[in-house]
């Protein structure tokens, strides 16, 4: 949505550019080692946050509302194969609210001199949906509501360790056959059919 702009909401000034039609904004911050509020232009509460450190290597801090209940305890690496772990250092036991999302004193999200991006995500009814749901071991999987036909999934188990998961409409784009991606991984698509992308959810 244009270049960034700064925003001073939180106790680090960060650079914003976001289009709250979307749900969607991109912020980067300068970590301080202490545990602080970074501004996320929103206006409404973001449900999934992805936090990468950019001057040295890191993991990729991933904070999902219904992973973090309240107080938000935990975190998920988009980059690892890893389950849903507590971290207080990753968002200091703090829940995002509609202006700023809270870091701790991780080094993937917050060492003293580093720079930093965030993608901050807020639901938009019929546009983009942040759910979770719990598998029942079937072919026949359980049905997850999210009003509308998603065209990008992005999924993670978070009770034990498994690769994140894409599937898309993009390619096959057609029922059943929606071969996945793993972006955790090099390798080429996989030929599991994992879901039917149906017009009000999979």
């Amino acid at each position: 949505n244009g270049a960034g702009v700064t925003n001073t909401t939180g106790s680090i000034t960060s650079t914003v550019s976001t289009n709250p039609t979307s749900g969607f904004s991109i912020v980067t911050y300068t970590g301080t080692g202490s545990n602080a509020t970074v501004g996320h232009g929103l206006n409404v509460t973001p449900q999934l946050i992805i936090v990468k450190r950019r001057n040295t290597a890191d993991g990729w801090h991933v904070y999902h509302s219904s992973a973090n209940a309240s107080p938000a305890t935990g975190r998920i690496l988009l980059n690892t194969t890893a389950a849903w772990a507590t971290d207080s250092t990753a968002w200091n036991n703090t829940l995002p609210t509609s202006t700023v999302f809270t870091i701790g004193t991780s080094f993937a999200a917050n060492a003293n001199g580093s720079t930093y991006v965030a993608y901050c995500f807020a639901p938009v009814s019929g546009f983009s949906s942040a759910f979770s749901y719990t598998g029942n071991g079937s072919t026949d999987g359980p049905f997850v509501f999210v009003n509308h036909r998603p065209a990008w999934i992005l999924l993670k188990r978070t009770d034990t360790a498994s690769n994140w998961t894409i599937i898309d409409l993009a390619r096959e784009g057609y029922n059943v056959d929606n071969d996945p991606l793993y972006p955790n991984l090099s390798d080429a698509e996989g030929t599991t059919d994992l879901a039917d992308i149906i017009v009000t959810g999979k």
